[in-house]
């Protein structure tokens, strides 16, 4: 596969700046053009209409017949002279026609062809008239005015001057090259503006990436908001914020595997030291065994505080890649108290189980058993499970009681597991923190790594769970009140 061009910020602000000018050039071309004929055709709009003004002052209507003879006994002359001649002239580039109608319709004097108004156009006496016309293929700007001369029975008489239009596409055209031809000098030279202020404005951004290329990698202060242009703000703190959250993780990390190291590091030295205590010269059979028993138990706790490290990892790495199914939570908390009654059976403690029970073959389909289906990894929550007993199993003391109990869905909630015992209890200020890896509560003896709480957290919340702590038994004394661990589902598997 071709790999796509990466894209550029500054390309991407040039053209949307020089695109619009660029388009916009051509209309403004279109625009000039427009307004340069207006501008050209009204002088000699005005010239025209000054010509027909003077001719009609040099028509004259005379009766040459009876009084009765009406329009038929008139006669329309035009004193033409030389100077009136002159007014017509219009220079070598253009040519100019005239025609004068009488007051009986009759052609006067002028070019005959020439054409006429509209039939329709209402006649308005007096009032010189523009309009675009044409006489033997040429385009012509006519001026024409009606006037009453003579008699009241005469007809108005028709003055028509027309113009060729050489001269106005000539004044337009020097006009729009006075406009446009600066344009030609001015638009490059905005191009060049336009692209030195962009590069000058992103600036900036080079200088921010210089200054991140130049940390070390272990270098996560935030950087400098107010150094850099308020656009870029928002990013900048996006990325200090990405930092803290690397500090975190890292500083997190460390800790971890300080702690790990710390937790593997006591029961290998125990084993070294009874291995060579075993090894020692003159050591009774008696003497062996006990170190030998030494040896064995540490390996028990290094191998239980690995597998606990394995499983921690596993949960904080699994997230979305976690496959999914329905499990019922019923036969999954019943396998692991089945699992752990032999450890419960050496203190000895009471270790009971309280919920529906495990559909058999033939009950898949119960009511309290669909009750106590969530969607989920079976793996993962049977790890749940497990750490919860086991902790439950270590601080309570010889002769009390554990309970795993599971509750199944209603109408306003989704289904629960309870894991309590008979111990001594978690204090209120310590019920946040016992999630935390390797996290021991002072003054106990109980046997273990630190880490079944934040494995259970970690689990619960891949499946969108909750863990709350609470006193089992508050009615009984401080040494047995025992401690409630909840785990909450927001819903059963539909």
């Amino acid at each position: 596969m071709f790999r796509r061009e990466q894209r550029s910020l500054f390309g991407d602000i040039l053209d949307w700046m020089l695109t619009p000018l660029l388009l916009l050039w051509p209309v403004s071309l279109i625009l000039t053009w427009w307004v340069a004929e207006g501008v050209a055709n009204k002088p000699f709009d005005r010239a025209l209409e000054f010509n027909v003004q003077v001719m009609s002052q040099l028509v004259n209507v005379q009766r040459i017949g009876p009084a009765n003879s009406g329009a038929q006994g008139l006669r329309t002359t035009v004193n033409f002279p030389a100077t009136a001649r002159e007014l017509l002239r219009a220079g070598d580039a253009d040519f100019v026609y005239y025609q004068v109608l009488g007051a009986r319709g009759e052609f006067v004097v002028g070019e005959r062809d020439f054409p006429l108004p509209l039939e329709e156009e209402k006649i308005e006496l007096s009032t010189p008239k523009l309009r675009d016309d044409v006489l033997r293929g040429e385009a012509l700007r006519v001026a024409y005015m009606w006037v009453q001369s003579g008699p009241a029975a005469a007809k108005p008489i028709l003055i028509q001057v027309g113009e060729t239009r050489e001269k106005r596409a000539t004044l337009a055209t020097d006009i729009i090259k006075g406009v446009m031809l600066p344009q030609f000098i001015t638009l490059p030279l905005a191009v060049l503006l336009v692209w030195f202020a962009l590069a000058r404005g992103i600036r900036p951004l080079g200088a921010l990436e210089r200054r991140i290329r130049e940390r070390q990698p272990d270098d996560v202060r935030p950087i400098d908001a107010s150094e850099v242009p308020i656009e870029v703000s928002p990013l900048v703190v996006s990325f200090n914020e990405l930092l803290q959250r690397q500090k975190t993780a890292t500083d997190a990390q460390k800790r971890f595997l300080a702690d790990a190291a710390h937790q593997l590091k006591t029961p290998l030295a125990g084993m070294r030291m009874q291995a060579e205590l075993a090894l020692r010269p003159g050591q009774s059979q008696q003497d062996v065994q006990l170190s030998l028993r030494q040896v064995a138990r540490a390996s028990k706790a290094a191998s239980h505080t690995v597998n606990q490290l394995l499983a921690l990892a596993r949960s904080e790495l699994a997230g979305d890649a976690v496959s999914r199914e329905a499990v019922s939570l019923a036969p999954l908390v019943v396998n692991v108290v089945r699992d752990s009654v032999d450890r419960a059976m050496e203190k000895p403690i009471d270790l009971g189980y309280d919920g529906p029970e495990a559909p058999s073959a033939g009950a898949q389909n119960s009511v309290a058993h669909l009750g106590s289906v969530v969607h989920g990894n079976a793996t993962l929550l049977t790890e749940l499970v497990r750490n919860l007993v086991d902790n439950a199993l270590a601080y309570t003391p010889a002769g009390g009681i554990v309970t795993a109990r599971v509750l199944p869905a209603t109408d306003t909630q989704g289904p629960q597991i309870h894991v309590e015992d008979t111990g001594p209890g978690i204090s209120l200020a310590n019920r946040e923190v016992v999630f935390e890896p390797f996290f021991r509560v002072l003054g106990n003896e109980a046997e273990g790594s630190g880490l079944g709480l934040s494995i259970v957290r970690e689990i619960a919340n891949l499946h969108e769970a909750t863990v709350e702590i609470e006193t089992a038994h508050p009615e009984r004394d401080l040494q047995s009140q025992g401690t409630r661990f909840i785990v909450k589902f927001l819903r059963a598997a539909g």
